[in-house]
């Protein structure tokens, strides 16, 4: 007589969920404002994101299939918890909802109030929610959909099991769309005939301009996110953004979330790959060999410098090159750490490098996540103009070294050998003058400019969020603008001085295990700015927990913490298991306090029990 009885319901951990609330409200629901109750039957995901947060963009692209293939029990909702004071604004979450084509309701929580709530520490962080309403695991940083997915699955079966799952249509309204000749376009070039090629990103195209930069001559692309070489009509890009012209004539472009490099014949407007594999890189692939075999992550912008296509590798805080003679890709300069470092090439931290312009002796680039303007010379050295980390922005202008940016996205090489900058959330163009070592403010009122090229006397600025490009007379003086400085709107967490237990939450996914094949699975890298703030405590190892020493000293900083851990499916019977890397960098803004927590946990994956909380 065969067993009937339903298999047996697997332990975990609980956590009542915190209501939903956001001051900005709620977007591609019709109007209609959901609270958790609403949603009671369903399995929800919660995506704690920032729009200006490269990682937050791959989760994005990660949960498309989970949200396609759970359509009927899964409703994902985004909540945008902003970083710069830009992101707290309603339009631009509006923007962003559209310019990443975000297919699904999200909450804009300006003041962090849910962030707070669920007692989240890093962009990207995933939250499940069962149908009963209960938190049933958090997950920092990328690459956790396959464990998510196995999540649902195991939760669909259960709920099903209980009569507690309600199938259906979901709360996702798409909004209205707008016949707007370019939409969110990112990056231009101009080509030798004088017309203007831009990166169309949201819609998945290139737009060759006529010399007035307003009437379209042609498409390049068939309009479709997608990966896929031919000629225009037929070719696919995925938000496209970086373009740079070769020596052949040629356009190398930086097809982002492809994680690829296309060949654009402007002749022909054929389209092939020169770099990439459409996978994502992650830590342990190679890391140079033949172009059409390496991963790429997220590149964002590209330049030829020293006979080079150098790319802001945004996606692993790197510089990579692309040898078109070779036929071959290596990194640059980066360690994969996300801050603010100079020095030797392979020693320096860069921070979602988005922004490159070539002279003849320096590699200017646009190093967003710490609002900075920074250089690499001749010899690989990297230096820094303008900026201080990831924390401190603003607009004010004077010395470099006291100056302000936010979230910058491009530089632009001047004739005089200043460069202009675009700096994104400001809504200006700026100038830095090496030879003064001072910053200016050559325009304002642009919205979200994302580029700019000359144009003989004249400056043609790429306007994303005006989807537009706005040429503008060169000024000779600078615009008086106030000064206004900003720090990270996350609140600091008060921490106690001496002793601090750190502990990164790992628990390998249901029907994973560590994947122990090639010696320890885990890895934990742990500094501090400024560097006094730790006694002890910072380097590499390879467990999740360690003893740090706060430095009395010191009254605040920022810990960073960055953590990976490998696992693989647990099934004996297979001889080829499939492997999964989590990773994710914390910036935690920390501030001394007698009175303070002794201990701060990071969830990776799984759920902090011993918090007793979400």
């Amino acid at each position: 007589m065969s067993d009937t009885s339903p298999a047996p319901t697997p332990r975990r951990a609980r956590v009542r969920a915190p209501e939903l609330i956001g001051e900005g409200g709620w977007l591609n629901t019709g109007d209609k404002q959901y609270t958790l109750a609403d949603l009671r039957g369903r399995i929800v995901i919660l995506d704690f994101w920032t729009f200006c947060c490269i990682n937050c963009l791959h989760v994005l692209d990660e949960l498309r299939e989970l949200e396609e293939s759970h359509r009927d029990t899964v409703v994902i909702i985004g909540v945008h918890s902003p970083k710069f004071v830009h992101e707290a604004e309603h339009q631009a979450v509006v923007d962003a909802v559209e310019r990443y084509g975000v297919e699904h309701p999200v909450l804009d929580d300006p003041q962090l109030a849910t962030w707070k709530q669920y007692a989240v520490r890093a962009w990207p962080t995933l939250v499940v929610i069962d149908p009963e309403g209960y938190v049933v695991a958090q997950h920092a940083g990328e690459g956790h959909a396959h464990a998510i997915a196995r999540l649902v699955e195991e939760l669909e079966a259960e709920h099903e099991a209980k009569g507690t799952l309600r199938r259906g249509d979901g709360p996702y309204v798409p909004p209205e769309p707008e016949p707007t000749a370019l939409r969110f376009p990112g990056k231009a070039l101009r080509l030798p005939s004088g017309t203007f090629l831009v990166s169309d990103t949201t819609r998945h195209q290139l737009v060759e301009l006529a010399e007035d930069a307003e009437t379209v001559l042609r498409r390049i692309g068939s309009g479709e996110r997608g990966f896929a070489d031919g000629p225009a009509a037929e070719a696919a890009f995925s938000e496209p953004q970086g373009l740079a012209l070769l020596e052949d004539g040629s356009v190398v472009v930086a097809d982002t979330v492809n994680h690829a490099l296309r060949r654009l014949d402007p002749a022909t407007g054929e389209v092939t790959t020169l770099a990439g594999t459409g996978r994502q890189w992650w830590q342990g692939s190679p890391a140079s060999g033949p172009a059409r075999e390496i991963d790429l992550s997220s590149p964002w912008d590209v330049a030829v410098f020293g006979g080079k296509v150098w790319i802001a590798m945004a996606g692993v805080h790197q510089l990579w090159t692309y040898d078109p003679v070779g036929g071959t890709v290596a990194v640059a300069a980066g360690t994969t750490n996300e801050g603010l470092v100079d020095g030797p090439a392979a020693e320096a931290w860069f921070a979602q490098p988005s922004g490159l312009a070539a002279t003849a002796d320096r590699l200017w680039l646009a190093d967003s996540e710490t609002s900075a303007l920074r250089w690499v010379d001749l010899d690989g050295h990297v230096h820094t103009a303008v900026g201080t980390g990831l924390f401190d922005f603003g607009h004010r202008d004077g010395a470099a070294a006291q100056a302000l940016l936010q979230h910058p996205l491009g530089v632009t090489a001047l004739p005089d050998g200043s460069v202009a900058v675009s700096d994104t959330y400001n809504h200006a163009l700026r100038r830095y003058d090496p030879a003064t070592g001072e910053v200016t403010t050559l325009a304002t009122d642009l919205r979200e400019p994302s580029d700019a090229v000359l144009a003989g006397d004249d400056i043609v600025v790429v306007e994303s969020a005006r989807h537009r490009l706005t040429r503008l007379r060169l000024p000779e003086e600078a615009v008086r603008v106030e000064s206004v400085a900003h720090r990270t709107r996350r609140a600091a967490t008060e921490v106690a001085p001496g002793r601090l237990r750190l502990d990164v939450i790992f628990q390998a996914p249901s029907g994973q295990k560590l994947d122990l094949r090639y010696g320890p699975s885990t890895r934990l890298l742990v500094s501090s700015t400024p560097p006094e703030l730790l006694l002890k405590g910072e380097g590499p190892d390879t467990d999740l927990s360690r003893d740090l020493e706060l430095n009395p000293a010191v009254t605040e900083g920022v810990l960073h913490v960055s953590a990976m851990a490998a696992s693989c499916d647990d099934d004996p019977a297979n001889e080829y298991p499939a492997c999964h890397v989590h990773q994710q960098d914390w910036g935690v803004p920390v501030r001394l306090a007698e009175g303070g927590a002794d201990r701060l946990p990071l969830v990776l994956a799984g759920m902090d029990e011993e918090a007793g909380e979400v």
